[in-house]
């Protein structure tokens, strides 16, 4: 797979009000190939935040290098790459622009040229991807959270990008909303090969990736796939992450007596394994 986004020794700094000097990211190296789910995970104050604003141009390195699509992010190409990332933040009402959901989704389209015809069909493509077809005329305020923002991975996915980019985009929804969001985006990856970004602190959503970058004082603390990742359990939640519930509750169980079989990451495999092992006559 060809590399779509790295980060060469990127460090960033943020001037505080007495006058010090506090180093959001310091010396971070990553690669990302086309068609990953990456996730990047952290609590408050990690990091994980500064790093998308780097990601997509919002803040430029104070050492390092930033390349998306084999370029390094610059003022000059800036408006140029990121027209080919699709970018999904914590608070969707935040992105609304339009009076209507057809129209906020066509915005974007609209302010890189896209021809009228072109940009009808990919609006009506776009929100059919999401399954929102029938509120093409809906105000996108009275909507529920997961609505919203599956009309912002919508507007997003209309630019048809090469990489998606989702900042905290499921944080503020409830489960059935952040649920309707996370399958959307599977989906749309299974079908389309699309590379993913997802910046969190939700290690449930995590265990989706096919790699997972954990970032604590602004360094990657850890980095592999999900099940590496969360064989240092401890590690994770000494800095403040809350483990998965299947690895939480197999463990609780294990600390009770019961036998179980390796590392459960969802609540399918705890209760296939309980209900084989221990329930089934």
């Amino acid at each position: 797979m060809k590399e779509i986004l790295s980060l060469e020794q990127v460090s960033y700094s943020y001037p505080t009000d007495d006058d010090e000097v506090v180093k959001a990211i310091d010396g971070v190296s990553l690669s990302v190939k086309d068609g990953e789910w990456i996730a990047i995970v952290g609590h408050n104050g990690s990091g994980k935040s500064t790093m998308a604003k780097l990601i997509i141009g919002l803040l430029f390195p104070q050492d390092g290098v930033v390349n998306v699509f084999n370029e390094q992010l610059t003022n000059e190409n800036l408006w140029d790459i990121r027209s080919r990332l699709g970018i999904v933040f914590q608070n969707p009402d935040n992105q609304f622009v339009g009076s209507t959901v057809q129209d906020d989704v066509a915005f974007a389209l609209e302010n890189n040229g896209i021809p009228f015809e072109e940009m009808v069909k990919r609006v009506h493509e776009s929100l059919k991807q999401v399954k929102m077809s029938e509120f093409l005329d809906h105000e996108p305020h009275h909507l529920s959270g997961g609505q919203k923002q599956r009309v912002a991975i919508a507007g997003a996915l209309a630019l048809r990008p090469n990489l998606l980019i989702m900042d905290e985009a499921t944080s503020m929804l409830d489960p059935q909303g952040r649920d309707e969001v996370i399958r959307i985006v599977q989906e749309l990856k299974q079908r389309t090969g699309l590379t993913v970004i997802s910046i969190t602190h939700d290690l449930e959503e995590a265990l989706l990736a096919d790699r997972i970058f954990v970032m604590n004082k602004g360094k990657i603390l850890q980095t592999g796939t999900p099940d590496e990742v969360f064989k240092h359990g401890e590690q994770l939640e000494s800095i403040g992450l809350d483990m998965p519930f299947a690895l939480r509750v197999s463990e609780l169980l294990r600390k009770n007596g019961l036998s179980l079989e390796g590392e459960h990451m969802t609540e399918e495999e705890l209760v296939n394994e309980l209900w084989t092992s221990h329930f089934k006559m």
